[in-house]
């Protein structure tokens, strides 16, 4: 990676390679998400069940984190991008033929393990192939294409379900997981080089190293992703709480995916511009405030009013957990420590739905939004307290020696 700022780098070299394919495995997976709760409840679960099945995905993003180590080091990023499409394909057709839970829990687990690959992939491939001077908006474009593939796909899955019935979402899921194999399997070798293969040490050799970053940014970072994770997992559940239909409730989750949509890229202007500090913060405030305010949701209009809240929130800090991985990471030891502060995170996003799903359980929603929000708070102040106050884009390493 070039040392200082790379004016010849041009953001739209990614299109093909990276943001199609992560847009086309969006939206199969957008669409999906917001209906496992009702196919789940459609076997019989009750709502707390209903969102242990649903966090699965998290779990098994959760465990194969470590594993994507090795196989992206050994294949490379595009050969793991490709086998993560199909695989997740294989899971989704999995969840659909299942006649139980356990064979739904199954699928949905093996979907959650080949997003972590996906992701893993791409971020690697990133962090080492886009100038530090164009990293905040490389990543917040990759996270507004994210945010497309979930805008679109609960559009999508409404439009399905009203017409097909709920078991339609997952051809859909299906077909757009195989269409991104299919782009990248096309896509020329020398558009989309592997990145170097770092240093291969233990990654908890690395992370023990990393343990000043990973204990305040990473723990920071890890809250965030299980913001964002209580914000997929919490929306359709309130709304099967408070009784909105699956199909209204997945459009107006679709319709308020614009707004993160609409904010991407202004993200990256923020943080590469004024800091990853002025992203972050307002982002961990803001969703802890909208969960608190989702108690009073009663009705559809409330329901949607809140859910557009999350996403102006959510909005601001697009890209923000890639792209503090990326600044954080070592040169010498880059997938090693992603995975460590990959697996941190996607910690996070995984026990956030188990613990809804207890409080819910044992207190009701009300009290697991008000747990999540909490939570939120000490995101903010650790980024607060952490995060340098103005950018620095000339440097190649993240200012944070003093937490070393």
């Amino acid at each position: 990676m070039p040392s200082k700022s790379s004016p010849e780098f041009k953001i739209g070299s990614l299109v093909v390679p990276i943001f199609l394919p992560s847009l086309l495995f969006g939206i199969g997976e957008g669409a999906l998400l917001p209906l496992i709760p009702a196919s789940a409840q459609s076997l019989g679960a009750d709502i707390p069940t209903a969102g242990v099945i649903t966090g699965l995905v998290m779990v098994g993003t959760l465990m194969a984190d470590l594993p994507a180590v090795r196989l992206i080091n050994r294949i490379g990023e595009r050969y793991s991008m490709i086998a993560a499409s199909v695989v997740a394909a294989l899971g989704v057709l999995i969840s659909f033929f299942a006649n139980n839970l356990f064979v739904l829990g199954f699928g949905i687990f093996l979907l959650g393990t080949t997003v972590s690959i996906f992701s893993f992939a791409r971020h690697s491939f990133l962090t080492e192939a886009v100038p530090f001077s164009h990293r905040a908006r490389s990543l917040s474009v990759l996270g507004g294409v994210f945010r497309a593939g979930h805008f679109i796909g609960p559009l999508l899955g409404a439009l399905l379900v009203t017409l097909f019935g709920v078991t339609s979402i997952y051809w859909n899921a299906a077909i757009f997981c195989s269409l991104a194999a299919l782009i990248l399997l096309l896509q020329k070798p020398d558009r989309m080089k592997n990145t170097p293969v770092s240093l291969r040490g233990s990654t908890w050799l690395i992370a023990k190293q990393e343990f000043g970053k990973l204990r305040t940014l990473g723990i920071a970072s890890a809250i965030m992703g299980g913001l964002r994770t209580a914000r997929i997992v919490g929306l359709p559940l309130w709304a099967l709480h408070v009784g909105i239909p699956p199909a209204t409730a997945a459009l107006y989750i679709g319709i308020a995916g614009a707004l993160d949509l609409a904010l991407s890229y202004s993200s990256g202007q923020i943080m590469d511009r004024f800091g990853r500090r002025w992203a972050a913060v307002p982002t961990a405030i803001g969703l802890s405030l909208t969960f608190c305010l989702l108690t009073a949701s009663n009705d559809g209009t409330t329901f949607l009013t809140v859910a557009l809240l999350m996403s102006l929130a959510n909005g601001v800090g697009s890209g923000i957990i890639l792209v503090i991985g990326s600044d954080l990471a070592p040169r010498s030891n880059r997938t090693e420590f992603l995975a460590s502060y990959r697996l941190l995170v996607d910690g996070g996003v995984a026990v956030t739905p188990l613990m809804i799903a207890g409080l819910t359980a044992a207190f009701g929603m009300a009290s697991a939004m008000f747990t999540v929000a909490g939570f939120g708070f000490l995101s903010a102040f650790l980024y607060n307290r952490y995060l340098p106050r103005r950018a620095k884009p000339s440097e190649q390493t993240f200012p944070v020696s003093d937490i070393e």
